[in-house]
Order: C-alpha cells, then structure tokens, then sequence
C-alpha cells in the first residue's frame, strides 16, 4: 500500500466517523423512534443500518454516474447541496407532522375512571385507557404505520456531501482499486458510527426516570426529528 493510498484511506475514516458524528440527523431520530415504538434492539439496529445504506448508497451511484459521464467534482457537489437542501426541508415538515400527531396522540390518550360497583358494597375503580385498547386489539395494524418507512425514503434521497469529493479523487487517478476501498469503507464507517451511538444511547436511555412521559414518545421523537432538520437547514449540521 503506497503513502499516498494510505493517507486517503485514513482521511476517509476520519470524514466518515466526523461527518455522522456532527450530524445528529444520522442517530437521534433512529434513538426516538425506537422509544416511542418499543423496538427490540435487533430491530433498531436492523432500522438504522438499513437507512445508513440507503443514506451512503444513494450517493455512491450519484458519484458512479459522475464518474461515468466525466462530471466534475464541483458541479457534482453542487447537486448534492440543491439535494441537501430539499430534503432538509422535508425532514424538518416531517418532524413538524410527526410532533403534531404525537401531541393529537398524547391528548386522546389520556386515561380515565370507571366506578364498579359490586356485592355486599364492594366499589372498584378501574383506570384505563380505550385508545390503548383499541390499539392493543388491533396491533398487527403498527406493521402497516409508514412512519419509518418515510424515514427511510428520506435518508435514501439525503445527500452524503462527504464521499463525492473522496471517489472522484481515485477515479480520477484511474485507481478504481482504491476507488473501491473508498467506498467500502466510508460506507462501513458511516453505519458503524450510526449503530454504536444509536444502540447505546437507546440502552442508556432505559435507565432513565421518565416513566410518567411515556405518553408524550411519539411527540418528543417527532420534536427531535424537527429540531435535527432545523439545525441542517440552519446550522448546517
């Protein structure tokens, strides 16, 4: 391995680590999902690393294409910001809709009383909540919610700026060995980071006292999701 591919690779560990570190985006909406649903951890991690995939994915077939057709580096970045741009207002209306709805859910799920009265003077109070009735007999329904498969086609469609500039260095170098190496390993660091922080930040959360805000999960998880697209479109994380 010459001095030069090595470096290279070792940038691209770098970019990819930092690139999904800073970008809350790439972990906290899978960690607020995953609460609000009641996922199994098999079940997050599957989630998360098939959203990285299709997150790196997209963007390794733009930069083929790129590299295909000969298009420079700078108009193929300049895609990728129009692209970034665009789904970072879907993410944030995403989050808004998704809060919205979790609120609406938070209200109609508030419980409530029933007095029984029984023999020899007996009373009961019974607390319970219909929606979560309704919704505990019907559960195989929540294999049907499109909720996180809307995640899914947003991160499929959101941009991964970092890896053009890195494949079209070796392509156009003519070294499609290390265009490869590249790829496979940006990619491999991308969904790496996301899984680590994702899988232990949901752990650590469980050992949190908030037991009484359980009812407001889906609100906060769309909250989050909308404040991360509020800091892609104004902070540029």
């Amino acid at each position: 391995m010459t001095q030069e591919l090595s470096l290279l690779l070792i940038a691209t560990i770098s970019i990819a680590f930092i690139h999904t570190l800073t970008g809350p985006d790439h972990y906290l909406p899978f960690i607020v999902i995953s609460k609000a649903r009641k996922w199994s951890p098999a079940k997050t991690a599957w989630f998360t690393a098939l959203c990285g995939l299709g997150h790196v994915g997209s963007s390794i077939i733009l930069g083929f294409i790129g590299i295909g057709l000969g298009i420079a580096v700078g108009r193929l970045e300049l895609i990728e910001g129009v692209r970034g741009n665009i789904i970072s207002w879907i993410f944030t209306a995403f989050g808004l809709m998704y809060l919205i709805w979790g609120i609406r859910h938070a209200i109609r799920n508030k419980p409530h009383e029933h007095v029984h009265f029984h023999g020899a003077g007996n009373i009961h109070i019974h607390a319970h909540n219909h929606h979560d009735e309704h919704l505990h007999v019907h559960e195989n329904k929540d294999k049907q919610n499109i909720t996180p498969w809307i995640l899914f086609t947003i991160f499929i469609f959101g941009p991964c700026e970092p890896l053009i500039p890195l494949v079209m260095y070796p392509a156009a170098k003519h070294n499609y060995n290390a265009l490869l190496l590249v790829t496979i390993i940006f990619s491999v660091v991308t969904i790496l980071t996301m899984l680590s922080l994702v899988l232990i930040t949901s752990y650590g959360i469980k050992f949190l006292p908030i037991k009484v805000m359980e009812k407001y999960n889906h609100a906060l998880a769309g909250g989050t999701i909308f404040l991360c697209g509020m800091g892609m479109l104004f902070l540029g994380l």
